[in-house]
């Protein structure tokens, strides 16, 4: 699997190398060369998952690293299951959250994490990277304890749930986390200078397990397939994504490129609308992040956008082939709601895909919503707006009661780079 840098396309990657370094010259993402199609798709979706992504998985990466190691990755990493559920007679969700951390993420970071154990051969690695929620915690515990490799982990203070945080900032060992004044936005911002820091990349041989990390997508295809293998609809589904960093909406058009057939993707985002509002007028002009209840989402600046681009463009669509549309806090309580009378109890983000869903979807349209997060993660926001008590599955039972060990920190870039070098490095 040969790569190139979006920014720079005379720069080119093996899949091994781009894993490890993350990001290409100045910031650059990291982009197939070829989108490998997959042939006999009647036989493949009737596999079971795992069997299934690992021909996918071959598909990108096994003339680099040999089929079997290939299937061993995913093997390793897909070790949870995956459910398509009904909700109405015309809307199923993908739940996504029966990995350790509850969250859609388990599946890109833990692939990653048997990536960088394949490929880092005893080299010394630290992981940086930024969160609004879930990727911390699938990032957290997917490297918990593995040698060589240190993880730090930024996110907004005070802007995650209490459980969120508790997921990942209480594990402590490899795992350092710090809680930043400022939004998401900004950690992300933190995390880019950090990468293009010379001092830190020599102290810290950085690496990124964010959704910029071609080996997180890679993983998030494999769930795609699975959604339409287990849709009973006649005719390719619509399929409304949750947006925030838009990774997954990317690995979701990269399963269309690779032959999924699916009838046009819907970018969901809440009130941080700026991929809807390019969409309808061609203006890039992101707003500065607003919090909501889907704070996962809250991202002004969504960093894997080129690659949506990049991806339409090798299939020859045009970007109008896309439908952007932005859901209000209003609408995302009364999604939950409407859902919950249903008899289905989500969470913001997933009431977020469902109620653009349900305003795009046509006559004889058949559609699925991802569930990305299990509604326990969001218990606060759930429980107000549903006016119930949800039980604590099993995960967030053991760190409940636990106390949060990350260092707070201003957004200050030179701050950052002084932690990092004398609390990290040594």
């Amino acid at each position: 699997m040969k790569l190139y840098n979006l920014q720079h396309p005379d720069e080119q990657v093996t899949f091994a190398e781009a894993v490890k370094l993350g990001l290409g010259r100045n910031r650059g993402l990291f982009f197939p060369t070829e989108i490998p199609r997959m042939n006999d798709l009647t036989g493949l979706l009737r596999l079971p998952f795992v069997e299934r992504s690992c021909h996918i998985i071959e598909a990108w990466i096994g003339s680099e690293i040999g089929r079997e190691a290939a299937r061993g990755l995913v093997e390793k990493a897909f070790d949870f299951p995956i459910k398509l559920v009904r909700v109405d007679a015309r809307r199923s969700i993908l739940e996504l959250f029966h990995g350790p951390t509850l969250a859609f993420k388990d599946f890109g970071a833990r692939f990653m994490a048997q990536c960088l154990r394949e490929f880092a051969a005893g080299q010394q690695i630290t992981i940086l990277t930024a969160t609004s929620g879930d990727t911390g915690a699938a990032v957290a515990h997917a490297f918990y304890g593995l040698p060589g490799i240190k993880v730090v982990v930024l996110y907004p203070e005070g802007k995650i749930s209490q459980l969120q945080e508790k997921l990942f900032c209480t594990l402590g060992g490899n795992i350092h986390t710090v809680a930043v004044s400022a939004d998401f936005d900004a950690c992300q911002e933190l995390v880019k200078k950090s990468f293009v820091d010379a001092e830190l990349q020599q102290a810290l041989h950085l690496n990124s397990a964010n959704s910029i990390n071609i080996s997180r997508l890679l993983a998030q295809i494999c769930y795609y397939f699975e959604a339409v293998a287990a849709c009973d609809c006649s005719e390719p589904p619509v399929i409304a994504v949750p947006s925030g960093n838009f990774g997954n909406l990317t690995a979701g058009l990269l399963a269309q490129a690779m032959g999924l057939p699916v009838k046009r993707f819907i970018a969901a985002t809440n009130c941080n609308d700026t991929v809807p509002r390019y969409l309808s007028s061609g203006v890039w002009s992101p707003n500065p992040t607003v919090a909501t209840a889907s704070n996962a989402m809250d991202v002004a600046a969504p960093s894997n956008w080129p690659r949506v681009e990049a991806t339409l463009k090798a299939m020859d669509k045009p970007l109008r082939d896309l439908t952007g549309l932005s859901v209000s806090e209003d609408q995302t309580r009364e999604s939950l709601r409407e859902l919950h009378r249903l008899g289905y109890l989500a969470e913001p983000h997933a009431a977020v895909a469902a109620c653009a869903l349900q305003t795009s979807l046509q006559p004889g349209e058949q559609g699925i919503f991802l569930g990305t997060a299990h509604p326990a993660k969001f218990k606060e926001s759930v429980e107000q707006t549903l006016a119930l008590s949800i039980d604590l599955p099993a995960p967030l039972q053991a760190v409940s009661n636990r106390s949060v060990l990350s260092k707070r920190l201003a957004d200050d870039f030179n701050r950052f780079k002084n932690f990092l070098l004398e609390e990290i490095a040594c």
